[in-house]
This record gives structure tokens, sequence and C-alpha cells, in this order.
């Protein structure tokens, strides 16, 4: 089996943090980046052959996967392979859809001939052993495997929905069903029989967009194949918008994690860069909290996660929040509920995530959940305060700030950026 990786997302709903960079690269949990889980899982599974595709913002993807080495997979055959789009001799085109990106790689799949094709997105979190869903997908003589997990039935409308029989044999999907009749919800993982996969791709190759929940798997049910839904049942978290990319965060620091980073077994490989270790000085405050290498802190951290190469200041205070690689927290500054990407100066005596909750004006959808959220490469002027569902991207001066205030619900995105 080998396994195609999409991750490609722009992964729009996590707003400025996503403006110069794939969702899938974007840091998690003090040390990790969104894609390192599904590549963990993959080798910890015993799959030594991945193709990558990606497309928005790929630079720091490509830079940080390299040749595979963290996750052993530079290989002589099979290994990593990035797989952006590429022109053709006929045609140049982005990928489009789900299955279309998968169906502009066929080449790629054909050179390794497999028996089986595992499809992953590239931005959950999540540890999953693919050889126990294999496994059930060779035990049921599947065509198509898709891995489930039960939701809540007023969330079902969010997803595409399974029914099965006793057996597990899917009767019928619906792709984001209005009314759904069950709860089982597909998480985008499937297996396929490689030969009925290349044949949907190609016969459905002229769809506009075409996509495995809309296009694929309808069209492999018509024809008569053998759909099976593997149940899954663990931790499993789509950080696609900032609250659950806050919410996931803050869930590593419970004193019994619900996921844990630290399990033996079922390591999390990443591209560590080399870095001094902390430096926690004596009158530091550390409360609950993960904190990346080479971080220096002399202020207060509590219930917070915090990446490496960080500067907590003197008489800071940073509550409940998620401070991203190589960003400073100036002099008694407080920072409350806030997502700080990384590479950001703040300056000294600034107060982030005060106030009332008001909606964003900008995008409330986008910026809510109470969170303050600073884009990469940002800067603060010393002083200001800054309100709660608030985003800033880009260089500020105390001119951007009336009275040295950005009220809740308002954003300050500079010329130049997304």
């Amino acid at each position: 089996m080998i396994a195609m990786l999409l991750a490609g997302g722009q992964g729009s709903r996590l707003g400025v943090l996503t403006s110069n960079v794939a969702k899938p690269a974007v840091a998690f949990g003090g040390k990790y980046r969104i894609i390192d889980f599904p590549l963990s899982n993959c080798i910890n599974s015993g799959i030594d052959t991945v193709g990558v595709l990606t497309q928005y913002q790929p630079l720091r993807l490509n830079a940080h996967i390299g040749i595979g080495i963290p996750w052993d997979l530079d290989r002589n055959v099979g290994g990593v392979t990035v797989l952006p789009p590429y022109e053709k001799s006929t045609s140049s085109e982005w990928y489009t859809g789900t299955a279309n990106a998968i169906y502009q790689n066929l080449e790629y799949m054909e050179n390794y001939n497999p028996e089986y094709v595992l499809i992953l997105s590239g931005d959950h979190i999540y540890k999953m052993d693919y050889e126990v869903m294999l496994d059930f997908h060779k035990a049921n003589n599947a065509d198509i495997t898709i891995a489930t997990m039960p939701v809540p039935l007023q969330e079902a409308s969010r997803f595409g929905i399974v029914i099965t029989d006793e057996n597990n044999k899917i009767q019928e999907f619906e792709e984001k069903p209005e009314n759904p009749r069950s709860n089982l919800a597909s998480m985008g993982i499937y297996i396929f029989r490689w030969k009925i996969l290349k044949e949907a791709l190609i016969k459905m190759s002229d769809q506009s967009n075409c996509d495995f929940g809309k296009h694929i798997i309808p069209y492999c049910h018509e024809q008569g194949n053998r759909l099976f839904a593997y149940e899954y049942n663990g931790y499993w978290k789509d950080v696609g918008t900032l609250g659950s990319y806050w919410e996931a965060n803050m869930e590593l620091i419970d004193i019994i994690p619900e996921f844990n980073l630290y399990e033996e077994f079922w390591k999390i490989y990443t591209k560590s860069d080399i870095l001094p270790p902390q430096y926690v000085s004596k009158d530091a405050v550390i409360d609950k909290s993960i904190i990346g290498e080479g971080t220096s802190i002399y202020g207060e951290v509590k219930n917070s996660v915090i990446g490496a190469g960080v500067v907590i200041g003197e008489g800071a205070v940073v509550h409940d929040s998620v401070i991203m690689k190589g960003t400073v927290i100036g002099e008694h500054c407080k920072v409350d509920k806030a997502i700080i990407a990384e590479n950001v100066k703040v300056d000294k005596n600034c107060a982030i995530g005060v106030g009332e909750e008001l909606p964003n004006k900008m995008n409330e959808k986008v910026y809510a959940f109470g969170l303050a959220t600073i884009g990469e490469n940002s800067y603060i002027p010393s002083g200001v305060t800054i309100g709660k569902n608030t985003a800033i991207s880009g260089e500020t001066e105390l001119a951007d700030y009336p009275d040295k205030v950005l009220a809740s619900g308002e954003s300050i995105i500079k010329v130049g950026e997304k």
C-alpha cells in the first residue's frame, strides 16, 4: 500500500495564520507542524512510500519535509516525494479538487503499481494505525474502505455521512446532507484497490473540481463496488478553525491529555532545529504548560503552549495562549487567550486579549471564540491594548491604534498582507 497525502489546502478559516503558509505547515504543540501527524502515522503503520501533494504556499512545507529524514522516509525505493502541480505538454492546471489532485499524479502511482492506495488529509491531528484499517479492508474483500467516526447528530451535516448495514457495508453515502440519517461521518481517509481508484479517476476526470466525497465515492457506489465503513473511535481533530486549533493545543496540557504526545510506542516525528536548552530565570513562574526548546522565560506562563526559541520578558504574563516559534513577548506585557504566530515581536507594556467579546467586523466567522490572533512576522508597538476577536497582520505602528487601542472586533491588516 502506498499513501497519497493531500497537503495543498490554504486553510482560509485560520485567517492570518495561513496568509503566508499552507495549513499543514502551521505550527502545533510547541514543536510540531500539523503535517507531522499523518506522516508519523504512515511510518508507524509500516507505510514507506508517501506522495505529498502541495499547492498553496508550499515553500515552508517543502523545506520541512525535505527528503523525509525525520520520518525515516529517505529511501532509495519509495520514501517521501513532494508532488506540486506541474506543466504538462497538453495543458497546465492547478489541482482543483481532492480527486483531481490525485488524478494528476496517476503516473506517480503507476510507478509503484500498488495493490492498495491510501488517501489522507494533511491537516488533522490524530494517531491511527492504517495497517489495522487495511486488515479490515482485506477481511471484507472491500473495493473501498472509508474511515468513519461517530459525530453528534446536530453536527453531522458538516460531513460526508455513510449509512451502513450490520456488517459495516455502506448502503448510502451523502455529502453534507441537510437532514442526516446517520451520525457516521467520513474522516476523509480512504483505502482503494488501485485498479478501482484508477478506473474511477479516469472516468470522472472531466468533472470540474473533482472531489472524492462529491464525485468518486458516489460513482464507485453506483458501479456496484463493495464499500465498507471502518469505524475509528480514537482522538481526531480537524484544526480548521481558530477555535478548534486553540482547543486542540490546550488539550495537550490537560493533566491526563486525551491526545498524548509522550507515548513511547507511537512517536510523532518532526524536523527539529538544533537549538540550545530552555532557560528559566529565578523569578519566572511556569504552570501547566508546554515549553519548546531554546525558549527563555523571565515572566509568568500559565496553561499555554510555547514554541521553540520564544522569549517571554520580565514581568510579562501569558495565560491560555499559543505562542509560536521565535516570537518575543516584551517586558510587562499581559497576554490572555491569544494565538501569536511565528517571529512576532510584541513590544513592552502591551495588553492582548482584554475587554468584552464583540463580533469581528472584517470576518466574524473566522475571528471568533474570544481569541486575539496575530499573524507571523508582525510587530506590535509598545503600550498598546488589543481586544478580543481581533486580527493583526504586518508591522504595525502607533498611528494604527487610535488612543493606543485596537478595540474588540477590530482588525489591522497591513498593505501587502493577505
